[in-house]
């Protein structure tokens, strides 16, 4: 490992475990392949493969500590219920037990089992010629004709925009609390604030596109941490159709809701024009989104947020799900609070996690050593980071957008990054770093979801 962080020693990022892993297995001379197999929906699937020790030759709990790690990558990459095992038995029996309704990944499969209404399971399969890849390709089509409002709701702040046939007219942010708020009628209000804003700078509205976090199913919020306090029994009436509500007032226009994480790559295809594109927005918490071949999206979660990139088992809990070493305390502002306090740092405790980070990149830009410090070892956990995601994702460019890239500290993350990728993984040289001007780090996602409605206009 050439590059440590140096508030974070303790950090082992996961392309190396994994590689020195795959090393030992080879060095072995004992080889057995196995097969990973997450299905979806309509029966769409990912298929991964790789080599472990043969089972019962003493390293059976080495084989489950990496395996699992890339299961759960896999889930929250890809998603699924059903998770096919083959080639080894006893990996797929340790899974069955870990992610049961009362295994270690307790929450992994409650939440799977929620978004796909249907139990998750793990299967041991005895055949691997049948766990066949069927890839879904959903192609989207972009354009910002006419008057259109574009919104991202982040947990920190909301965003949204107000286009004109391609023109942004207006653009703004405010700060808000969706996270510690259990009535929907505050997001509802916030919402409304914002997107009403922005129709007054516009003759009329065409079309609304949402860019949010969580899970959306046909413009509803399935699963959003935006409504983490509001309480069960308010949820399927008040938030699931919170923006075919919102959209009801502005009468009968079209409306597309879309994961952030997927809007950001969106950006990326837009500002890039090209294909094979992994966005992430490091904000308030880690999103993440993909375009594949073809400009297509492939139905997949892209939830980078809950993926472990530090194998570390005493790295910081995610206090959601409880697992450790997981993207979000790894590239959100989370990471930057972090980080600061390893070294030292002492916040208000009345101050908000959005303005914690204000502070360290307001001391970034007077050239603060502790703020330098901070944004570079974040540069190294995203260097190592995009080298595993690139063992999921054919990646051709890389596109930042969010809160923590904004300003100075944006550009030292790519910088570091860059120079670690490039050091550690000569094969993965090819892969392009961008960083969108500073008005799309910060109102880049709103800008695409106004590009999210197909809107038809007579002629």
């Amino acid at each position: 490992m050439k590059y440590v962080p140096s508030l974070d020693k303790g950090f082992q990022p996961a392309a190396l475990m994994i590689q020195n892993f795959l090393k030992r297995v080879q060095e072995s001379g004992s080889l057995n392949e196995i097969v990973l197999c997450l299905e979806r929906a309509k029966g769409y699937n990912y298929v991964y493969k790789m080599n472990v020790f043969p089972d019962q030759t003493g390293h059976d709990e080495e084989n489950f500590e990496i395996v699992e790690r890339i299961v759960k990558s896999l889930l929250w990459m890809v998603g699924g219920y059903k998770l096919y095992v083959a080639n080894s038995p006893l990996l797929a029996k340790k899974l069955q037990e870990a992610y049961s309704s009362n295994g270690i990944r307790a929450f992994d499969f409650h939440f799977m089992s929620k978004v796909f209404e249907a139990p998750f399971e793990v299967i041991a399969c005895k055949d691997a010629t049948k766990l066949v890849e069927v890839r879904q390709a959903i192609h989207m089509e972009n354009n910002l004709n006419g008057c259109r409002i574009g919104f991202d709701a982040g947990g920190s702040d909301r965003k949204v925009s107000a286009v004109i046939d391609g023109k942004v007219v207006f653009s703004d942010e405010v700060v808000w609390f969706p996270k510690i708020k259990n009535d929907p009628q505050y997001h509802y209000d916030g919402i409304m604030d914002s997107i009403k804003t922005a129709a007054s700078y516009m003759p009329r509205v065409d079309s609304i596109g949402v860019s949010t976090a969580g899970i959306c199913v046909d413009n509803k919020i399935m699963v959003a941490s935006l409504f983490i306090k509001v309480p069960d029994e308010l949820y399927d009436n008040k938030v699931k159709n919170i923006y075919k509500d919102i959209a009801k007032e502005f009468g009968d226009i079209p409306l597309v809701v879309a994961n952030d994480g997927d809007v950001t790559a969106l950006a990326g295809a837009m500002e890039l024009k090209t294909d094979k594109i992994l966005g992430i927005a490091m904000g308030t918490s880690e999103a993440g989104g993909y375009i594949g071949d073809n400009m297509a999206l492939y139905g997949w979660l892209n939830e980078l947020a809950f993926v472990p990139v530090d194998f570390n088992q005493n790295a910081k809990i995610d206090e959601w799900s409880g697992d450790y070493g997981c993207g979000v305390k790894y590239f959100s502002q989370d990471s930057v609070i972090k980080l600061a306090e390893y070294g030292g740092f002492q916040f208000d405790p009345n101050d908000s996690p959005a303005r914690r980070l204000a502070i360290i990149q307001d001391l970034y830009a007077k050239d603060d050593p502790l703020a330098h410090e901070i944004f570079e070892n974040i540069g190294i956990y995203l260097g190592y980071t995009i080298a595993y995601y690139s063992m999921f994702y054919d990646i051709k460019h890389i596109l930042l957008l969010g809160r923590v890239v904004s300003g100075r500290g944006g550009n030292t993350i790519l910088a570091k990054a860059r120079e670690v990728l490039y050091n550690e993984f000569n094969e993965l040289a090819n892969i392009i770093m961008h960083l969108p001007d500073e008005k799309n780090r910060r109102v880049g996602q709103s800008i695409a979801a106004a590009s999210l409605p197909i809107v038809h206009f007579e002629s």
